[in-house]
């Protein structure tokens, strides 16, 4: 054992061992394999959204969200704050991000689909449905669409998984699956 490096080499001049090389070749086999599996997940797996982005003004996005609420309220929760509604099957919903809530609170049918659309009315937010675990990164300026069809009735909560400021930990909003 020597205190000194060696004398001067070319550390790229040196022959490469076997074991070397084939922990090398596997690396590489490894690889190739988690690429290709990648686009074969993305498309079989069920795992990731294929969601459509346009762009947007907030106050276009803004005015959208309060017609769909104007049209199709049903009752309104959080001591008369949160409208909840009941959009028709295969409609348009709107769901808007602003000031730590979400609004408004969705009431949709098992079974059926519909084209969610989402914004942010003031900075960048995160959608994080849960117990689903299905997660959006939510951008001012931008409609972010998901074609989304509940198979199981409940409540599910909305939850924003970016910080957003002091009133993050309370951005909370709820989405109801009717049979």
């Amino acid at each position: 054992m020597s205190i000194h490096p060696p004398a001067q080499r070319v550390w790229w001049k040196q022959p490469i061992d076997k074991i070397e090389a084939a922990w090398i070749g596997l690396a590489l086999i490894w690889c190739l394999i988690l690429f290709a599996w990648m686009p074969y997940w993305h498309v079989f797996g069920k795992q990731n959204l294929s969601t459509e982005s346009y762009k947007t003004s907030t106050t276009a996005f803004e005015k959208k969200t309060n017609d769909m609420i104007a049209k199709y309220t049903v009752r309104k929760e959080a001591d008369g704050q949160i409208p909840v509604v009941a959009p028709p099957a295969g409609s348009n919903v709107y769901l808007a991000a602003s000031k730590w809530a979400w609004n408004p609170i969705l009431e949709l049918k098992k079974g059926e689909s519909y084209r969610l659309h989402i914004s942010s009315l003031d900075w960048q937010h995160g959608f994080s449905l849960q117990p689903v675990n299905m997660n959006l990164q939510i951008l001012p300026g931008y409609e972010t669409v998901i074609t989304l069809t509940p198979t199981q009735s409940g409540e599910f909560g909305v939850v924003c998984n970016e910080f957003c400021g002091i009133g993050h930990h309370a951005m909370l909003g709820k989405i109801y699956v009717k049979d």
